[in-house]
């Protein structure tokens, strides 16, 4: 076995080393960092004013319209990937927990849930039934657990419990006459509502949901009745559902309202 280099001799070894390594002279070093000075101002500088010239041209929908075409580009990709029959992973129910509670709008107030009622419109606006607590569950129960995602960056893994929406607008197919583009959701004060494309809603893992970690809803949860859905942001799953539209015009949506891209897909 060879012997082991000295600390003198590693001492040497490093010196030779540095000394045949290729040299900067001050020159080139002076100009090397000018030129990278200048592409980092330039870049700084284009930046700058790419950004106000997107805030001075002109708005659609609350947001520069040069933002809002981006929205638009997404939504047609997402869009465009949207697979039927593709699901979002499941995971096993030992990894989820309670989901704290982000955002209370629509839910501000607690109601009678008693008395609460779902009304189902049509198209036209015409009333096509409403329903009880009673005939949700009445419908084939899913329970899954899978992870919700907050636009604002933080995930949780949490387990829902309720019946697949798809199982819900069966019992309308007759009325309907065949698919709309859209659902519209709205809270019973109709100050939340969400507006939903119809692929979307109609998918496996999107759930009128009334049960968390295998418990009811908690009012501030959404009860009775909420939307959850594996394919969109929390900002689509609307708590406490009062009315549901089927409609074949684009509906409003709360966050769309206000700039955030109105398809809010993953």
């Amino acid at each position: 076995m060879a012997d082991r280099e000295t600390p003198e001799e590693q001492a040497a070894r490093h010196r030779a080393e540095l000394d045949a390594a290729p040299s900067v002279s001050a020159e080139d070093y002076q100009k090397k960092s000018r030129r990278a000075f200048l592409v980092g101002g330039s870049a700084a500088v284009a930046g700058y004013l790419g950004f106000r010239w997107a805030q001075n041209a002109g708005h659609d929908d609350r947001i520069p319209w040069p933002l809002r075409r981006v929205h638009e580009l997404n939504e047609v990709i997402w869009a465009g990937a949207f697979r039927d029959g593709h699901e979002a992973p499941r995971f096993d129910r030992s990894e989820s927990s309670f989901l704290r509670v982000n955002g209370r709008h629509g839910v501000r107030d607690e109601i009678d849930l008693a008395r609460w009622q779902l009304d189902v419109e049509g198209p036209r606006g015409e009333a096509l039934g409403t329903h009880t607590m009673e005939q949700i569950r009445a419908l084939p129960k899913l329970e899954i657990t899978v992870e919700h995602k907050c636009i604002e960056g933080w995930s949780h893994i949490v387990t829902w419990g309720g019946a697949r929406f798809s199982d819900f607008a069966d019992l309308y197919r007759d009325e309907l006459g065949g698919p709309t583009k859209y659902v519209s959701l709205e809270t019973p004060d109709g100050q939340y509502y969400v507006g939903m494309d119809w692929d979307s809603i109609m998918h496996s893992q999107t759930m009128l949901t009334y049960e968390l970690q295998g418990k009811p809803l908690s009012q501030l949860h959404g009860a009775p009745l909420r939307l959850t859905t594996t394919l969109k942001y929390g900002i689509k799953m609307l708590k406490r559902i009062g009315t549901i539209r089927f409609t074949d015009e684009q509906p409003r949506d709360y966050w769309g309202d206000r700039g955030y891209d109105w398809y809010a897909g993953l």
